[in-house]
């Protein structure tokens, strides 16, 4: 049975827990970064779009990029904190830093920005800062999106961005728009994935 249909056939059940499928803690760095290391984050798939991006994907896995960050990723992680507190404030979703598997599948994993499970039905958040406007929602931050649905078995996904100009944000506040649940994009995510993990097997 390949992955992709072991996959589909655990989607028919109900999901255990996603508590019970933490791999490591983005607070503890060398034990987050080693287990991302391994095998396919929400990060990856963002960039999953064609078969060549599963090659070159590959490559940056194998290889490394040489990139260590620069001032857009430093503002980043300085303002995700806050507007996390945001999130939570104004829709009860609470910041998260655990990274999880996806449920019969180890190598599948994602860390969400912010985790709701105080009912039945798990919703997520994930934040994002721009320095451009955006007239529709860029499409690696849905394939983002589904896959940490798909890893956590979550329904939505408050998607919460902050422009800013030169660093500084222009609004007082965030705009966030859901983002639905779309088992159809998941499925053609999970297959690109494997077809990652097959490549850094063969490497």
């Amino acid at each position: 049975m390949t992955y992709v249909q072991q996959t589909l056939s655990l989607w028919d059940e109900p999901l255990p827990d996603h508590r019970t499928r933490v791999v490591a803690n983005s607070t503890d760095r060398v034990a987050w970064l080693r287990a991302r290391s391994r095998g396919v984050t929400a990060t990856d798939v963002a960039r999953l779009s064609s078969e060549r991006a599963v090659q070159s994907v590959a490559q940056e896995k194998l290889y490394g990029t040489g990139f260590g960050g620069n001032a857009y990723t430093d503002h980043g992680n300085a303002r995700e904190p806050e507007i996390a507190r945001w999130v939570q404030h104004h829709h009860g979703i609470t910041p998260s830093t655990q990274l999880f598997h996806a449920y019969g599948q180890p190598l599948h994993l994602a860390t969400p920005d912010g985790v709701d499970d105080r009912t039945s039905t798990v919703v997520l958040a994930e934040i994002k800062t721009t320095s451009s406007a955006w007239r529709t929602i860029p499409r690696s931050y849905l394939r983002q999106i589904w896959w940490q649905q798909y890893v956590l078995g979550a329904e939505r996904t408050l998607l919460v961005w902050e422009q800013h100009l030169d660093f500084v944000p222009i609004a007082p506040e965030p705009q966030f728009r859901w983002i639905e649940r779309d088992d159809n994009e998941i499925h053609a995510l999970v297959g690109l994935a494997d077809r990652l993990l097959d490549t850094l097997a063969r490497a």
